[in-house]
């Protein structure tokens, strides 16, 4: 079974495009793509989520409340954190060890390198 990849963003051109490379990038996996955290959720409750890869900033739920609600569900499933401009580095960085959160990129990110991220994050739960 291909793994499952749930990229959850508010901004529909950047959520397409992303899920988009991705797919394209990398046929093995199935790149599943939310404009809220809510939707993702649903997703979640399906069992067969691989990955979350999920925006700080959204209306409604952020980034770190979705972090907390997949690690509820199952604390295994690898979370990555984006964040662009606007967030201070170092408060994201902060927030993101207290709440025990790894790993973090910022936009815009080289696709290449998430790419990398995120095979080690799925090496790393087989």
């Amino acid at each position: 079974m291909k793994p499952l990849i749930c990229v959850v963003d508010d901004e529909p051109e950047l959520l397409e495009n992303l899920r988009y490379e991705l797919q394209a990038l990398r046929p093995d996996w199935d790149v599943q793509a939310f404009g809220n955290g809510f939707s993702a959720l649903q997703l979640l409750l399906s069992g067969r989520i691989s990955l979350v890869l999920t925006d700080i900033a959204m209306p409604d739920m952020d980034g770190y409340e979705l972090y907390g609600r997949v690690k509820d569900y199952d604390p295994n499933i690898p979370v990555i954190m984006m964040t662009g401009f606007g967030y201070d580095p170092n408060h994201v960085l902060v927030r993101a060890k207290v709440d025990g959160l790894k790993d973090v990129i910022f936009k815009p990110f080289d696709v290449d390198k998430l790419i990398a991220l995120i095979d080690k994050k799925l090496s790393e739960r087989e």
